[in-house]
């Protein structure tokens, strides 16, 4: 089958239905339906529930957000751009691999003057 809004070839497993149109992930995240990054109620569910991973936890990840997080680690705190940057992410893309490792409590923004951070707080 195929995504009514971008045309690629998607499995049953990788469609999503929305407002009667099948739609891959990455158009779904595109019109914004994905978990938000700042939800109370995700992060718990991803830390104290037994089908989640547990806080601190890389099960679950993808490969993507497991390099993603391991240069956020290597750097000790460095900018949304320059991880979009070196994976060559969109600001979509970015925010969902960003979102799994917030709800992780892996990692965290910090602000420093005018200029935010990624930080590893594993």
């Amino acid at each position: 089958m195929k995504c009514s809004k971008c045309g690629r070839e998607i499995t049953q497993e990788q469609a999503y239905n929305y407002e009667g149109k099948t739609m891959c992930e990455d158009c779904m995240m595109e019109i914004g339906l994905h978990p938000k990054e700042c939800e109370p109620w995700a992060t718990y569910v991803a830390t104290h529930t037994p089908g989640g991973a547990g806080p601190k936890s890389k099960q679950g990840l993808t490969d993507l957000q497991k390099q993603v997080h391991e240069f956020i680690k290597s750097k000790g705190k460095i900018t949304r751009e320059d991880v979009m940057e070196r994976f060559k992410l969109s600001e979509s893309e970015m925010d969902t691999q960003m979102t799994a490792l917030y709800h992780s409590e892996m990692v965290k923004e910090n602000r420093e003057g005018n200029k935010v951070y990624l930080i590893n707080i594993q």
